[in-house]
């Protein structure tokens, strides 16, 4: 179906409701409560239907069986309606219910806006006759227009923005679930969606959360994002079963400080819940001081033997595929005794002779600390030699891990910093709904 549709046909959802709606005889049936539309895979949601007040009851009213939707009052093609009592079903959404008066993800700026107004299109170019949700209002109305109802396209005829800008928050369960698959939330960055959160009010966050939960990996990664007092927040509202499955598809680092910040009775029964290697991870990293680089490092790393080549490093970072990218701009050296020799940058080793040896190409005795080292002393590090990872290794040389430098960032700002409100954000673009 063509969605094209022109600004002058366009209908206020606003100025829709409390209509009255006529029968074809032309006696008053009731008056206009909600419209109902239908999420589609591809398009603008399609509108099926009507709430109608009838004599104190909801009553579900066909699309088919309106007349004329520019009219007022609202004229029917018959002169009866279904007297069954409006039931909801799966995927349905209702305009006002759901939509008029929340707030939606604008999907542009990444931030939370409310609906003020909705705008509604007759369909064009296209046998199948009908009407589609296309814009969205999210200026707040003048007193004056809440009073007379009047329509904000009378005063500023652009103000309305298209709906493929927005992702509503709909908080039906089986219209969201339906509607999944549909979601423009993949098209966000993590971190954005860990400030969407934090901007949330609960049912919203209850909502979002339900979102990402269906994809693991994105889920652990937007709490890796979230503020310590957040994350620790959401998830002590989980289950044990579902802490664990955070947990385990999150950095071992991030998972180890998360684990930390749950009541002490639940750190037990969420590591025996998850899987044998993760939990193991996060047992070897439980004995450090969380303020000490050995409670900042990451397991995360690619080392191998000094004699391998530079084209086995190469197929190494290859196959790293389920290993943080940040820890592979890194590559170490070490010897027969397991001993750190050498780093050597990702950069350096595309450039370099396939033929090769690590040991020649990689930087000899790189910069290391210990597990104990203090937080400033590896910032420190970290800015004179201009390192993006910093090994640690234990008393016999051995590597433990690394530091990434956005860790150490997040670790050493001052948490003024951490909480100040961010710089505007580029406008973040999407494709039409109706392209």
């Amino acid at each position: 179906m063509s969605t094209e549709h022109a600004r002058s046909g366009l209908l206020s959802m606003r100025r829709l409701l409390g209509r009255a709606v006529a029968g074809r005889d032309g006696r008053a049936v009731g008056r206009v409560n909600d419209v109902i539309v239908r999420l589609r895979t591809e398009g603008y949601p399609s509108v099926t239907g009507l709430v109608a007040d009838v004599g104190g009851r909801r009553l579900f009213v066909p699309a088919g069986q309106v007349d004329d939707w520019t009219s007022d009052p609202l004229a029917l093609t018959t002169a009866r309606v279904d007297l069954r009592a409006f039931e909801r079903r799966e995927g349905e959404v209702l305009l006002r219910a759901d939509i008029l008066g929340h707030r939606l993800i604008d999907t542009s700026t990444v931030r939370l806006v409310r609906a003020h107004d909705l705008e509604l299109a007759p369909v064009s170019g296209s046998d199948e006759a009908g009407w589609v949700l296309v814009g969205v209002d999210t200026r707040p109305a003048s007193w004056w227009q809440r009073i007379f109802h009047e329509s904000r396209e009378a005063v500023s005829p652009d103000g309305c923005r298209d709906w493929s800008a927005f992702e509503a928050l709909i908080g039906h369960t089986p219209s969201v679930l339906v509607r999944a698959p549909l979601s423009r939330l993949h098209r966000l960055k993590t971190p954005q969606i860990a400030d969407l959160l934090e901007a949330a009010s609960v049912e919203e966050r209850a909502e979002l959360l339900d979102r990402v939960h269906a994809d693991p990996e994105l889920e652990a990664d937007v709490f890796e994002e979230l503020d310590d007092p957040d994350q620790a927040k959401l998830l002590r509202g989980k289950s044990d079963e579902d802490v664990a499955a955070v947990l385990a598809h999150m950095r071992a680092d991030d998972a180890a400080d998360a684990l930390m910040d749950l009541p002490q009775d639940r750190r037990v029964p969420v590591m025996e819940r998850m899987p044998a290697g993760a939990a193991r991870k996060l047992r070897s990293l439980l004995g450090f001081n969380p303020t000490s680089a050995g409670g900042l490092m990451a397991l995360d790393h690619l080392a191998l033997r000094e004699t391998a080549t530079v084209a086995d490093a190469l197929d190494a970072v290859r196959s790293a595929s389920d290993q943080e990218p940040q820890a592979l701009t890194t590559i170490y050296a070490y010897d027969d005794e397991l001993r750190l020799t050498g780093a050597v940058g990702l950069v350096t080793l595309v450039q370099a002779d396939p033929g090769g040896l690590l040991a020649t190409v990689a930087e000899a005795n790189p910069v290391r600390v210990g597990p104990e080292t203090d937080l400033p002393d590896v910032a420190v590090l970290m800015t004179d030699y201009n390192l993006l990872v910093l090994p640690v290794v234990d008393e016999d040389d051995r590597l433990l891990g690394v530091i990434t430098v956005d860790d150490a960032l997040e670790a050493t700002l001052p948490e003024p910093w951490r909480r100040r409100e961010p710089g505007a954000r580029p406008a973040h673009h999407t494709a039409s709904a109706g392209s």
